[in-house]
């Protein structure tokens, strides 16, 4: 058997022909090579799959069979993997740049449990958005996420040997409760902030199709790790700053 790659790059997709093609080549074209790419879908209807084999990228691994939903899904791709470290970039998801990978890579040669970074989002043509309006934290804690999800998900790059199956008990936000369980089970000194956008992330998801559901979600997360009371006085500032965005 070769020797395992430094990353495993996890993209999920079900009937994603008009995405998945732009983030395979985004994996493609990064500059840093010790990778495998895994492709989990779920048993797609429409040519994602020959759409992503058109690329020709010998790494990638392209696994296609029903599933139980999305976090389902990327629990089949923690189980495949092989990397010391792993990313989800899903369909229509990008890194920033080529280099962005050689960017986590740094991060890895600090021998970190978590590597993270900045995103940005962006429109199904790839024109950037705006920066998300929530930006990485300098110093990563347990309580960090307290304050909402402050590290996309797409951007929060964990040690495969730490990183936990995603809770199928939620539907659309089970990668908030993940991330807090991957911060649990290290320490802030072993967390890596790149201080960088890294990736894009394409702004027309499963949760942001499903908002209220997701926030509902996200709330009895944040209740279960850090009480009542803490979430409903984060909740009442997370309404003054969605407030102060629609103003501007």
């Amino acid at each position: 058997m070769t020797q395992p790659p430094l990353f495993s790059i996890i993209t999920v997709t079900y009937n994603a022909a008009d995405t998945v093609g732009v983030t395979v080549e985004s994996v493609r074209s990064q500059t840093f090579n010790d990778l495998e790419h895994l492709i989990i879908d779920g048993a797609s209807a429409d040519n994602t799959i020959q759409i992503a084999r058109n690329t020709g990228d010998q790494r990638l691994v392209i696994h296609s069979e029903a599933d139980k939903g999305l976090y389902d899904a990327m629990n089949k791709g923690l189980s495949m993997a092989r990397g010391q470290y792993v990313l989800f970039l899903n369909a229509g998801d990008t890194f920033h740049s080529p280099e962005s990978l050689n960017h986590y890579a740094e991060g890895a040669q600090q021998d970190a449990d978590i590597i993270y970074a900045d995103t940005v989002l962006v429109d199904a043509e790839g024109n950037i958005i705006g920066p998300r309006h929530l930006s990485a934290p300098k110093v990563l804690t347990r309580s960090s996420f307290s304050h909402g999800m402050l590290i996309c998900h797409q951007a929060f790059m964990v040690r495969r040997s730490l990183a936990p199956k995603y809770n199928l008990d939620y539907r659309f936000s089970a990668d908030y409760d993940w991330t807090i369980r991957c911060i649990e089970r290290t320490v802030p000194r072993k967390c890596f902030n790149l201080e960088s956008v890294e990736i894009n992330y394409l702004a027309e998801g499963i949760t942001t199709a499903n908002h209220h559901a997701s926030l509902l979600e996200r709330f009895n997360i944040m209740r279960h790790y850090y009480g009542t009371s803490l979430t409903l006085w984060r909740h009442i500032g997370f309404l003054g700053r969605a407030a102060s965005r629609k103003l501007k």
